[in-house]
């Protein structure tokens, strides 16, 4: 029993980070039907924002960094949206195809620019020891994961540009027809989504290293949990994060890490045979 609730906290760190990078993939994927393999590398993009604000910042470089490295992540998918994939809108095997060969060029550049060995971000002296069975920082890692949630359901529910993304969403061309600037909906639905992984990059500078190829070991959970969860689907998203995690750190601590990657696996399969759309399908305005 010892061993479980110590698990517990491990399991919803992972599940908030995962949380973190699924949101942006969530209406990146659902909205576009693009596959952004390189949604990796602006998870990496904000852990290296972290440790260059060291030199500057300090032990407070992770709280400083949450802003500027969801700028700069944002505006990295902002460049390869307006630049390579609105051409291949409609064609998600090709930007499938795209966006890998992008994210291999990004860890190639941060190869060159940081070097291959993997480096480490201090996290802030407010964030040592913790509460209990809970350490401060992956407390802080949940906080941040809640306040996403809680900040996309707002921007979804209570504006004007939230509205009229879901309405994009729903129904493309009907929105288009009435009126909405779908092309403007699409470039700020990019830049927030990949904003929230450079977020959660940051998150992760406070549980292990950073390296080149820090977004490659999240990025296939990521969209398990955007498949699961149901496509464009917020609380989907919310409970399929949550239930990934924790089945990921329980099922690492009994076996090892290789096999609970085949045991996530297995079970979202399973759960897709019943409910092949995911938790929660998003409401369309589609005649077919």
């Amino acid at each position: 029993m010892g061993a479980v609730i110590n698990q517990l906290p491990i399991g919803l760190s992972i599940a908030a980070v995962l949380l973190l990078i699924a949101l942006g993939l969530t209406f990146t994927f659902g909205q576009m039907g693009v596959i952004n393999m390189a949604h990796g590398e602006f998870i990496m993009a904000g852990a290296y924002t972290a440790y260059l604000l060291q030199d500057w910042a300090g032990r407070q470089a992770v709280p400083v960094a949450l802003p500027v490295a969801f700028v700069v992540a944002g505006l990295m998918g902002l460049v390869l949206e307006r630049t390579l994939i609105r051409r291949f809108y409609g064609r998600p095997l090709d930007t499938l195809l795209l966006t890998w060969g992008v994210s291999l060029l990004l860890q190639q550049l941060a190869r060159d620019l940081f070097g291959a060995p993997n480096v480490q971000v201090r996290a802030p002296e407010f964030l040592e020891g913790g509460l209990g069975v809970l350490p401060y920082n992956r407390l802080f890692i949940m906080a941040l994961a809640a306040g996403g949630v809680l900040a996309i359901w707002i921007y979804l529910n209570r504006t004007a540009q939230g509205r009229r993304m879901q309405a994009v969403m729903q129904n493309r061309q009907l929105a288009a027809v009435m009126g909405i600037d779908t092309g403007r909906v699409d470039m700020r639905t990019f830049f927030i989504g990949s904003g929230l992984a450079g977020v959660a990059g940051v998150a992760l500078t406070l549980v292990g290293p950073v390296g080149p190829a820090l977004g490659t070991y999240y990025i296939v959970d990521a969209f398990l949990v955007v498949v699961a969860g149901g496509l464009g689907a917020l609380r989907g998203a919310v409970a399929a994060a949550l239930a990934l995690g924790l089945l990921n750190s329980y099922a690492e601590f009994w076996t090892d890490a290789s096999l609970a990657k085949v045991v996530v696996f297995a079970a979202v399969i399973a759960f897709l045979q019943v409910r092949p759309r995911g938790l929660f399908v998003l409401r369309s305005r589609a005649l077919t």
